[in-house]
């Protein structure tokens, strides 16, 4: 804000922030970051069972393989 940037000239020089509050903002960035990848959005869907789409989608794929190895026989 116009505050902050006022506060940090008139300190005159760098200004770092506490280890403590850097952080803290560093967890907060890594948190944020997982929310927005696309599994933290399929998490945050009600009655959703990861669990379950990964056994699908592995069967799908345990069916395609063998698909492939059919046709390669054939």
């Amino acid at each position: 804000s116009e505050l902050d940037e006022n506060q940090i000239q008139l300190a005159g020089g760098d200004v770092e922030l506490p280890k403590e509050l850097a952080k803290m903002i560093e967890e907060d960035n890594e948190e944020e970051a997982e929310k927005d990848s696309v599994l933290g959005q399929l998490a945050n869907i009600q009655n959703l069972d990861l669990d379950h789409l990964k056994n699908k989608a592995q069967a799908t794929l345990q069916d395609f393989k063998q698909t492939a190895e059919k046709c390669c026989l054939m």
